[in-house]
């Protein structure tokens, strides 16, 4: 995906109006930065409408390797660069399913409680794709009780751990607790939105160790249509035979 329709979907979900002042709660969560101690998290504060980071804290290059200066003069448009190819389509989706339910499905007292979380991969300074898990909070909204200033804390995890894409709102209830109002896999979805209902007929059927012959007759079809079908799940699912079909989905029963 191009840098220029990155831009364009991301201008068209976080569509607000321009002004934008950083109250002094903010300015003081800055301040702070100073006393934290050096980890594995860093956080920045994060402007939708300007695409930029008010503030990326010291742990930023202790985490990636990076150089946070060019982060801050590059904006978001660097932090996407860094992105794993495979991982844009998938996080845009999150984004743009996370301001779908926040817009729709919130009153405007519940969003200014809300905490979103979704993970990604990006390339640190060595060249490799490490597991980010960005969790942000909003902290202040627009005219339409739109988010536009967020404070975004990333965990960054070892790249070797494979992670399904994920988003998730949470709201801070009257008890003061987290729950979770809106939870969806996007890497499962997209799968499933890959395979047909005669596909997913097939796999399940082929789970249960039945031949193309067995398939065929179940189905009403030809065994020519099944090994067809066979072919094409393996290709989706860039998987090299039937044996690590059946497995993949034993280990993802969900997935059918």
């Amino acid at each position: 995906m191009r840098k220029e329709e990155i831009n364009n979907i991301y201008n068209k979900i976080f569509e607000t109006y321009p002004t934008v002042e950083i109250e002094e709660h903010i300015k003081k969560l800055i301040e702070l930065d100073y006393f934290y101690p050096y980890n594995s998290t860093f956080y920045c504060i994060t402007n939708t409408v300007h695409q930029s980071f008010e503030y990326i804290s010291k742990n930023f290059t202790a985490c990636t390797g990076l150089d946070k200066e060019m982060m801050l003069a590059g904006g978001m448009e660097y932090f996407w660069s860094l992105f794993h190819p495979d991982d844009i389509q998938l996080w845009i989706k999150s984004l743009q399913n996370l301001m779908q339910f926040t817009m729709s499905e919130l009153n405007d007292e519940q969003r200014k409680k809300m905490s979103y979380t979704w993970n990604y991969r990006i390339k640190n300074a060595e060249g490799i794709y490490v597991n980010v898990v960005q969790n942000t909070t909003p902290l202040q909204f627009d005219e339409t009780n739109k988010p536009i200033i967020g404070l975004a804390h990333y965990t960054v995890l070892h790249g070797a751990i494979e992670m399904d894409i994920c988003a998730s709102a949470k709201y801070l209830n009257e008890n003061n607790e987290y729950e979770t109002l809106y939870y969806q896999n996007i890497s499962n979805t997209n799968i499933l939105d890959a395979v047909s209902n005669r596909e997913r007929d097939v796999i399940r059927l082929l789970i249960t160790k039945k031949t193309s012959d067995e398939i065929a007759k179940t189905l009403n079809i030809s065994k020519h249509t099944v090994d067809t079908h066979r072919r094409n799940i393996l290709r989706k699912f860039n998987l090299s035979s039937t044996f690590e079909l059946i497995n993949y989905f034993r280990n993802n029963p969900k997935l059918i």
